[in-house]
C-alpha cells in the first residue's frame, strides 16, 4: 500500500508564498512538510516547467497561452513578489536538497497528454534517486496517466478526478493506480469506505480547514492537500 505524509502542501505552501514557485515550496520545507504537489505542462520548447493555468494571467505580469512561450520567454516573467516559474528539474532539485517527496501533477495542454508525461517522467526519471520514495504521478488528463502506466509503471499514480465516479474501481485498474485523489467537498463516508476497503489509499484536496481536516482523517482520508499546511499539524 501506497504511505504518504498527513499533509501535503499544495503547490508548495501557496498561502505564504506564490504558487508553484521555489519559494513556495522552500516556505513548505520551512514548515516541515515531508511531501509537496506542484503542476507540471510544457513549454513551447519541450521544457516541463512547474506552472497550474494553461494561461499566464493569473499568476504572472504577462497574458495568454504558457505554451506558446519558449523557456527562455517564461523566465523572464514575474510569478509573483519577484519569482520566476521554474522548471521541473529546478523543482525536484530543490525538493530532494529538502527531503521532501513529490507528488507531480500532469498538466498538459488538450492534446498533449502523451508528450508532457513523456518530457516530464523522463526528465523525473533521470533525476530521481532509486532509494528515495518514488514520485506519485497523477493527473485529470487520461491520455497522460495512461502514458505515465507504460513509461514509469514502477511509479504510483493516482486517479485524479473532481467528484469519485461511479466506474472508479475500472478506472483505477485500467491506470494501475494505488490511490483516488477527489475533491474534499464531494467526498461522503460511504465513498471514502468503498475506496479504502478496496486496497486504495484516498486523498482529498484543497483543505485549509482544521476541523474539516480532522472530519476527513477520521472518515479514512490518508492525506490531505493544504495551502497552509502548518495550519494541520
Amino acid at each position: 500500500m501506497l504511505h504518504l505524509p498527513p499533509v501535503i502542501g499544495h503547490r508548495g505552501a501557496c498561502a505564504y508564498a506564490p504558487e508553484n514557485t521555489l519559494a513556495s515550496f522552500a516556505k513548505a520545507a520551512d514548515l516541515g512538510c515531508a511531501m509537496v504537489e506542484f503542476d507540471v505542462r510544457l513549454s513551447a520548447d519541450g521544457v516541463p516547467i512547474v506552472f497550474h493555468d494553461d494561461t499566464l494571467q493569473r499568476r504572472t505580469n504577462a497574458r495568454g497561452p504558457v505554451g506558446a512561450r519558449t523557456l527562455a520567454e517564461l523566465k523572464r516573467l514575474d510569478a509573483g513578489q519577484g519569482e520566476t516559474i521554474p522548471t521541473l528539474a529546478e523543482v525536484l532539485g530543490l525538493c530532494l536538497a529538502r527531503g521532501m517527496a513529490v507528488n507531480v501533477e500532469l498538466k498538459p495542454d488538450r492534446g498533449t497528454g502523451c508528450a508532457t508525461a513523456k518530457a516530464a517522467l523522463e526528465l523525473a526519471a533521470s533525476l530521481w534517486p532509486s532509494d528515495r520514495p518514488a514520485p506519485l504521478i497523477s493527473s485529470f488528463d487520461r491520455d497522460a496517466l495512461g502514458a505515465a502506466c507504460e513509461i514509469m509503471p514502477a511509479w504510483p499514480r493516482g486517479l485524479l478526478v473532481e467528484r469519485v465516479p461511479p466506474q472508479w474501481r475500472q478506472l483505477a485498474e485500467q491506470f494501475r493506480c494505488s490511490a483516488v485523489c477527489a475533491h474534499h467537498r464531494w467526498l461522503s463516508a460511504s465513498t471514502v469506505s468503498a475506496v479504502t476497503a478496496s486496497g486504495l489509499v484516498m486523498l482529498a484536496y484543497t483543505v485549509n480547514r482544521p476541523g474539516r481536516a480532522k472530519a476527513l482523517w477520521k472518515r479514512g482520508i490518508s492525506a490531505i492537500f493544504c495551502d497552509a499546511p502548518d495550519r494541520l499539524w
